[in-house]
């Protein structure tokens, strides 16, 4: 198990490595001059040239993609200013280190991602094993209706109309916002509690889905009828052997969402003006702010590959075939 571990990682960190190489010469190297971008439109030639230097343009490409690289585990100087480590780059857009505005708008995200993780999982695996439990019944029509409809809804629309409804007209839920926890709990809850149950119907569908199918097909393997055979209760079957053996492609689904969820719930921050890593990403790339759109990437990248090695740790406390093997 602990050489699979050390095996996991660093293929992991190799992934990283070519992800940030990848992502450097695509947002870097691109035809228009980064230091022109950066610079904005009242830019003189004085200040052009500081900001390329500061951001070694005038460097090779190589020595570029060397120092970022080693900012981000040893920090480094962009121009006078010491940027400690992990330096993600400076924003000359908004004139701080880009670190400082993902430290910023990160507890924004993680908000979102803890209302609808809990949420989806919750309503979703649980419509998913009770519409296989009474599979063929009017549950189980109703879950995979409400799964066909809730695939085919957008965010942005649902959205709308869910704000419109209950908060202009019925005036059931305060208006969304973002309040940080700390400041006020019921605030924060109260302005989150649309954007959690917009964002989480389309994972509920995907994982009601995917749960009802899963289980169903571990139902007809071969150790849950031997169980069977054994005289077990069917709810120590459905519980104990079905659904262990079916959480394999959950855990799976779960980790790669919780990835990308974390690198920003873009669609949704933006429809409900949450001052996210979504957010901070459409912004960046309407400023042409390269260091921040970088370094976005490179969190969505980090936190998509560590849930991926997490998972695969998951394996084998699920299942003990994985760890048999």
């Amino acid at each position: 198990m602990a050489s699979y571990l050390v095996r996991r990682i660093l293929s992991a960190a190799a992934i990283l490595l070519i992800i940030t190489g990848v992502t450097f010469l695509l947002f870097f190297q691109v035809p228009r001059d980064p230091a022109r971008m950066a610079c904005g439109q009242l830019c003189t030639p004085e200040s052009l040239a500081v900001i390329r230097h500061n951001m070694g343009i005038d460097q090779p490409v190589l020595v570029q993609f060397s120092q970022y690289v080693s900012g981000i585990f040893v920090g480094r100087n962009i121009g006078d200013t010491p940027c400690p480590a992990p330096c993600l780059g400076y924003s000359y857009v908004n004139q701080q280190p880009v670190l400082d505005l993902i430290a910023a708008k990160f507890p924004a995200t993680l908000s979102v991602v803890v209302g609808v993780v809990a949420i989806f999982l919750t309503v979703g695996v649980g419509a998913g094993m009770l519409a296989a439990w009474r599979r063929g019944t009017w549950i189980d029509k109703v879950v995979s209706a409400f799964a066909l409809v809730g695939a085919a809804v957008q965010i942005y629309w649902l959205g709308i109309v869910a704000t419109y409804l209950l908060v202009d007209q019925s005036q059931l839920l305060p208006r969304p916002q973002y309040i940080p926890f700390a400041e006020d709990p019921a605030g924060w809850f109260g302005g989150l509690i649309l954007p959690w149950a917009v964002c989480a119907v389309i994972y509920i569908a995907t994982y009601s889905r995917y749960t009802r199918s899963s289980v169903i097909d571990t139902l007809g393997e071969e150790f849950v009828r031997t169980a069977r055979a054994k005289g077990l209760p069917q709810r120590i079957v459905f519980f104990k052997y079905a659904f262990r053996g079916a959480l394999t492609p959950i855990v799976t689904l779960l980790g790669l969402d919780l990835g990308v969820l974390l690198g920003g719930a873009l669609i949704t921050e933006t429809t409900f003006n949450i001052p996210g890593m979504g957010q901070l990403a459409v912004k960046s790339v309407t400023e042409q702010d390269l260091p921040s759109m970088m370094a976005v990437t490179l969190v969505a990248a980090t936190a998509l590959v560590l849930f991926t090695v997490v998972v695969d740790i998951a394996y084998a406390l699920i299942d003990p075939r994985v760890r048999a093997s």
